[in-house]
């Protein structure tokens, strides 16, 4: 893993809008969302639009902040346990990571109107800090393929003159990477360390040369593929709620996100094919992601009865910008002569790509819940969101519309149900929840659905509450290796454990 231990790199390949390298798998990594937040509110699986009460809660549907009677405020940290079980032309590994972080802080302010006449009779206001996803992940696979990376090089060169893949006489590899990213793109580049590494071959050796062959042989090739990843999605509310007529609540939650994603691949393939000339390839790339958002929701609360409520809320669309860096590299190792020569293109330069904007689809959630006096509750959620809304903008710039077009054709609208509920035995609570959430894939498979189940205990101390729970969730995916060529790709089953404990004042 050469790359990680550069002493430095050259940043500063400031690429046209032509050359931006998102893509679908971008789009759904920022559009999804996951159960974070309170203790309770994870023992509950989420299910707690029609509910409040609670500052995650609160984070869902923005009226629920009026249901507290007074100032609250709550803190939780959770330690979460991934573990992937892969498979790989028929080889099976399984690897498990942990990490233990504060994922909720907030306060709400509650406002009792001094006119008893007013129908508005109490406000609240308050600001949370939720990590709404973990990207944190890590997993290895390893097998017997009879596609090489040599096809991926060979994709991004056919069509391409040689003078513009290769490097001048008196140019560096730095120098050379570094300019035919700046002039020509991403593709190039990828040529440029195929031929480098004397992975390509070209038909002739002229300046005009656009077609490629490649000097590892056909056959099986013996592939490893690592990927880790570090990174969150968090989100600021500000919250503005209101109760009317003691009977209905409403509120507006103002919301800044935050991306922060970092991913490293690594690709060490062999072979022993009969006349191959290349018999050793490890191809390293790094992504670094930054960005910032803002998204609104709109919520209501409305009690029926004394015992029955019901939830609606209207999440915006989120409004990202975004910005990105990838590096990469290339070590070969060659037989000449019957001597192995190491060939190693590592150009050291950052790719400083252009800010993107990112819009995800907007998301309706609907609830009911009833409560059984001060014995329990039980509650039921639905959402829906429609994957195949995100869009990567400008939309009339000619490659985010073609990714759009992809989106569309491949992403849909996807469904979720979460179950959830509460027995009370005096200071002690009893919880527990169930969910299940639709593919954002069309096929099922790239991404498949996703289910989970939760339980939970909490005591209060009175004005102090302590509340710990256990949430597991599981999902399939089929991970593709790399975007052209080498586009085999691995099953991946990966559950998600999770530990959360938070505690909480009432003031």
């Amino acid at each position: 893993m050469k790359l990680k231990t550069l002493a430095f790199y050259i940043a500063g390949i400031f690429c046209m809008p032509a050359f931006y390298a998102q893509n679908i798998t971008d789009a759904v990594r920022y559009s999804a969302d996951n159960i974070e937040g309170t203790a309770r509110y994870r023992a509950l699986s989420g299910a707690f639009t029609a509910l409040g009460g609670d500052l995650s809660a609160s984070s869902l549907n923005p009226a629920g902040s009026a249901i507290f009677n007074s100032t609250y405020t709550s803190f939780s940290l959770s330690s979460l346990n991934t573990k992937n079980k892969t498979d790989y032309f028929n080889n099976h590994n399984s690897n498990s990571n942990s990490n233990t972080e504060f994922t909720q802080i907030g306060a709400a302010f509650v406002f009792y109107s001094p006119n008893t006449t007013n129908n508005f009779n109490k406000f609240s206001f308050g600001i949370s800090y939720d990590k709404t996803q973990d990207f944190t992940n890590d997993w290895t696979v390893n097998g017997i393929n009879t596609n090489s990376i040599d096809s991926y090089f060979l994709a991004n060169a056919q069509g391409l003159r040689l003078d513009e893949i290769s490097a001048r006489s008196n140019e560096t590899i730095t120098q050379a990477y570094s300019e035919i990213g700046r002039i020509y793109g991403t593709r190039h580049q990828q040529a440029f360390l195929g031929y480098q590494s004397y992975i390509l071959e070209p038909m002739e050796d002229v300046d005009e040369n656009t077609e490629y062959t490649s000097n590892i042989a056909p056959g099986t090739f013996n592939q490893q593929y690592a990927y880790a990843a570090t990174g969150y999605n968090g989100k600021i509310a500000v919250n503005f709620a209101s109760e009317v007529n003691s009977k209905l609540y409403l509120g507006v939650n103002l919301n800044t996100h935050f991306i922060s994603y970092d991913k490293y691949t690594y690709l060490n393939e062999r072979n022993s094919n009969t006349n191959t000339l290349v018999n050793h390839v490890i191809f390293e790339n790094t992504l670094s992601t930054i960005g910032g958002g803002f998204s609104f929701q709109l919520g209501g609360i409305y009690k029926a009865t004394e015992n029955l409520r019901l939830g609606l809320t209207y999440n915006s669309p989120t409004w990202y910008t975004i910005s990105e860096e990838t590096t990469q590299g290339v070590t070969t190792v060659r037989n000449e002569n019957s001597t192995a020569v190491t060939q190693i293109v590592e150009p050291r330069v950052a790719n400083i790509y252009p800010d993107y904007k990112l819009q995800t689809p907007g998301k309706i959630n609907a609830g009911i819940a009833y409560i059984f006096g001060y014995s329990g509750l039980i509650s039921l959620d639905y959402s829906y969101k429609d994957y195949s809304n995100a869009k990567f903008k400008p939309t009339n710039d000619i490659y985010f519309s073609e990714q759009n077009n992809i989106i569309n054709n491949n992403l849909k609208g996807a469904s979720a149900i979460a179950i959830g509920g509460e027995y009370r035995l005096k200071q002690l609570s009893l919880r527990g929840g169930y969910r299940f959430e639709e593919s954002p894939y069309k096929n099922g498979n790239t991404i498949g659905d996703l289910s989970g189940y939760s339980v939970g205990l909490g005591y209060s101390f009175g004005v102090t509450k302590i509340d710990i729970t256990f949430d597991q969730s599981q999902r399939d995916n089929n991970y593709q290796l790399y975007s052209v060529g080498l586009t085999d790709t691995a099953s991946i089953q990966t559950r998600n454990s999770n530990v959360t404990c938070s505690l909480s004042f009432a003031l």
